[in-house]
């Protein structure tokens, strides 16, 4: 394993995600660094920053970065100075948006303002904006399921709620111009997604409302409702009664769509036939055997130096261990799930046994693999180009700057301790740990930032070659010399352009709407 020199961070620190670059706010300065050489690419001036930062994020490119506070919202060039772009007034003034962040493309910004009051759409290419009044959901954890774009033609899918009724709207690219709206046969609808590949476009109810999920054409035509399994087992025969929809994720490659609710099992639909195939049910007593690894962590705890983290794989029965709670009321269901860049291995955890992780083979619809851990899982990811590489993050004062990385022929999870890395041999803040999604033939590396410093880690060993900071090659320009930008610009309530850019230091292919049933026209 081979770790990065310590550098300077603070609580906006994220790497892009293609993994070249890492970008650091600090104060009104944006400081942006390549992973390569660990060498200042740009920094970046914000000028009259009012701050504090609401919201910091790259763009899916990895070229450009947006800064939002409660005046403004800023969109700047990474590693040039060709492009920048304000939006002033965004929300109404003494309130702080829901939701900021990059759109279909690098050229639109989404803003949902608080209360609900509308969803706006800036284009930075043609200095327009777009409102649409009352979206559904608007809370700053779940702003980002009211609305979708759809993957190839951008469309974008809108949830709002008009007169007591839930509408669901289709605006074209790139004008956001409504194209077809349609009440869903709905009582209170948390969420709507487009499938990956494009071709279908879900929407769910309240779980109160029990198990109903409606499937649309691209067009907007009812394809099918699913309110559940069709023929339950005798030990499921109160399901309809329970709770419905409380989580779902698609497989990357469209095949699949799991669906959580608040019972011990997860429901995975075939999108070929929209049909339910499979059920993972939870088992509340696990039994290990050849094909299921069940891994439980054993922590020494040492006077001289940081405590030891191991993992031993059962051989008995063992039974989760369920939560820890006080006078809080009981909570039960799928709290996360998450499929793996293969959409082979998916990833679940429960409420009522958050510090337990199942890892399931969908194809084989069996249980390959139970992580136990002692405290309650924080966060789980798995490796956006490695296939069945799964990070996951613990809660406690016994997990200060250790996170752990599991793989199907590892021997348990193994523990990458970033303390020793960080001055003063503690980490401080809210530590946070991603995967750095460089696309290179090394093993997998981390990014890990505790507010005052970030680190990057290497799993492969030295033998394995040189870390991806590590080389002595010069990056390639990612923007070609001939490729032009948008000037700078300024989006402002009077369309009023203000020419003040911050100093610097150092194609698409668009399409309507198929139409389902053209045919018996």
């Amino acid at each position: 394993m081979q770790f990065s020199i310590p550098l300077k961070s603070s609580i906006h620190s994220l790497p892009s995600p293609d993994g070249r670059y890492v970008a650091t706010l600090f104060l009104s300065v944006v400081n942006v660094r390549a992973v390569c050489g660990l060498s200042i690419a740009n920094v970046i001036k914000l000028g009259d920053f009012a701050g504090p930062v609401l919201h910091f994020q790259w763009s899916p490119s990895s070229r450009l970065l947006l800064i939002a506070d409660a005046e403004r919202v800023r969109v700047v060039s990474a590693v040039d100075d060709r492009f920048q772009a304000t939006v002033r007034n965004h929300v109404a003034a003494g309130t702080k948006p829901a939701y900021v962040g990059f759109g279909a493309s690098d050229a639109e910004i989404c803003v949902v303002s608080p209360f609900g009051l509308k969803f706006a759409v800036f284009d930075l290419a043609s200095s327009t904006a777009t409102e649409m009044a009352n979206p559904k959901v608007f809370s700053p954890s779940s702003a980002c399921r009211c609305f979708s774009f759809r993957p190839g033609t951008r469309h974008l899918a809108l949830l709002t709620r008009i007169a007591g009724k839930d509408m669901v709207s289709i605006h074209s690219s790139p004008a956001r111009a409504l194209q077809r709206s349609w009440a869903p046969d709905t009582v209170d609808a948390q969420g709507l997604a487009w499938s990956p590949d494009g071709r279908w476009l879900v929407v769910w109810d309240s779980a109160s409302q029990g198990h109903r999920m409606i499937f649309y054409t691209s067009d907007g035509h009812v394809f099918k409702t699913w309110t559940g399994p069709a023929n339950p087992l005798p030990e499921d025969k109160d399901y309809a009664l329970g709770a419905g929809v409380k989580s779902i994720q698609f497989s990357g490659d469209s095949r699949h769509l799991a669906i959580g609710d608040c019972s011990r099992s997860v429901c995975i639909i075939s999108m070929a036939s929209v049909t339910e195939t499979m059920r993972l049910r939870h088992p509340k007593t696990l039994v290990p055997r050849e094909t299921l690894q069940v891994w439980q962590e054993q922590i020494s705890v040492s006077q001289a130096g940081p405590d030891l983290h191991t993992f031993l794989r059962a051989t008995q029965a063992i039974s989760p261990a369920p939560a820890l709670r006080d006078n809080s009321e009981p909570v039960s269901g799928c709290a996360s799930i998450t499929f793996d860049s293969s959409s082979t291995l998916v990833a679940t955890r429960l409420d009522d046994s958050p510090s337990t992780i199942w890892i399931w083979d969908v194809q084989a619809t069996e249980l390959r693999a139970v992580l136990l851990f002692h405290g309650n899982v924080a966060t789980l990811s798995w490796h956006p180009r490695i296939p069945e590489t799964l990070l996951v993050k613990c809660e406690g004062d016994q997990y200060n700057g250790l996170v752990f990385v599991w793989d199907p022929l590892s021997e348990g999870p193994r523990p990458v301790n970033f303390c020793q890395r960080l001055p003063g041999a503690k980490a401080g803040g809210k530590p946070r740990a991603l995967w750095l999604g460089i696309d290179s033939s090394s093993s997998p590396s981390i990014f890990f930032s505790d507010a005052q410093n970030y680190v990057l880690a290497c799993i492969g060993e030295a033998d394995q070659g040189p870390p991806p900071w590590g080389g002595l090659q010069r990056l390639q320009p990612r923007f070609p010399a001939e490729r032009r930008e948008e000037p700078p610009l300024e989006l402002v309530p009077a369309a009023v352009a203000r020419p003040d850019a911050p100093e610097i230091d150092e194609e698409d292919d668009y399409s309507d709407l198929e139409d389902t049933f053209v045919h018996k026209r």
